[in-house]
């Protein structure tokens, strides 16, 4: 028994000698910090990562890094961030691993309910609906009034993620049937659209800007609940008439499993602070990114009603 109390005592008296996690939180980075980017470099995603990181390093007097690990899905830099068991480093990623790859795919390297700590959102990416000029219509009811007429028709393709399900989500609203075409790489797809071969396109709308300056495209709609920076003469869903097509790009920050709450809120609240600089504001909406921060509670709350509308797609339930 006595051996028993000393080594009780002695388990209390290293117990003191802890930080406690407040302390911890505050004493957070040690090192350089590293992001984990499941995207390739060079497009508005890979910019918004590295504006933050730039601005996160002056407040955190570290060096904040960006690695582009692209993949299917952003299941190889997911994978990569969680088996990693490294708090220095965070995810800055859109919402698929969690709200998206769940809902198709079996069997999944991590836990998405475990192994991502929504931290923060820093950005939003936005999508359009786009049509072939060729057509003729000026709206996304005119097409759709169009596709009623002229059933199996027309054919459509859209970037990987969260427009493939938009467009679902459109086929499921209006009732229309069309044929989806896949492409490995959407640059032919792009091509293909520009020379009227694909009628409806969904991506960013910075990708279809070439083929809408030389006539040969129109923009109907974007799915977010504003309008693009890059495009705003361009209806929202909701103004266009179909609600049910809104979804919002969000793109943010992720932690570890187990990350202390007082650094995950503060780490939030150093985001938003970078989100507030004008110079950030301006830059990506030069790109057609929109600057979009706030608490874990309303990242994860974004995240948790894409889940919802993807699955009500998945099961077939869309209105």
């Amino acid at each position: 028994m006595l051996a028993i109390q000393r080594f009780a005592y002695a388990l209390i008296a290293i117990a003191a000698t802890w930080p406690p996690v407040e302390a911890l939180s505050q004493a957070w980075p040690q090192r350089t910090v590293k992001i984990i980017l499941p995207l390739p470099a060079g497009g508005a995603t890979d910019l918004a990562a590295r504006l933050f990181a730039e601005r996160l390093s002056q407040r955190w007097r570290h060096a904040v890094v960006v690695e582009n690990r692209p993949g299917v899905d952003g299941l190889a830099g997911v994978a990569s961030f969680v088996n990693s068991r490294d708090d220095h480093e965070l995810l800055f990623s859109f919402a698929g691993p969690i709200s998206i790859n769940p809902l198709i795919y079996d069997k999944l390297p991590y836990d998405p309910d475990r192994d991502l700590v929504p931290i923060a959102a820093a950005a939003e990416n936005f999508f359009c609906i786009a049509v072939s000029n060729s057509l003729g219509v000026d709206s996304l009811g005119s097409f759709v009034a169009m596709a009623r007429d002229n059933p199996g028709k027309f054919n459509w393709a859209a970037t990987a993620g969260l427009p493939q399900y938009i467009f679902s989500a459109f086929q499921k609203s209006t009732g229309l049937v069309l044929t989806q075409v896949p492409y490995r790489d959407f640059a032919p797809a792009l091509q293909d659209f520009a020379e009227g071969r694909i009628h409806v396109v969904v991506t960013a709308p910075s990708f279809l800007l070439p083929a809408v300056a030389t006539g040969k495209a129109r923009l109907v709609m974007v799915s977010n609940r504003q309008r693009s920076p890059l495009a705003p003469e361009v209806p929202t869903a909701g103004e266009s008439g179909f609600p049910e097509l809104t979804f919002e790009g969000v793109v943010g920050f992720y932690g570890w499993r187990d990350m202390p709450t007082p650094l995950r809120d503060q780490i939030a609240e150093d985001v938003r602070t970078v989100g507030a600089d004008a110079a950030v504001i301006s830059r990506l909406r030069n790109v057609g990114v929109e600057v979009r921060v706030g608490t874990p509670a309303e990242f994860s709350s974004s995240i948790a009603e894409q889940k919802k509308k993807v699955r009500e797609i998945v099961a077939g339930t869309t209105r």
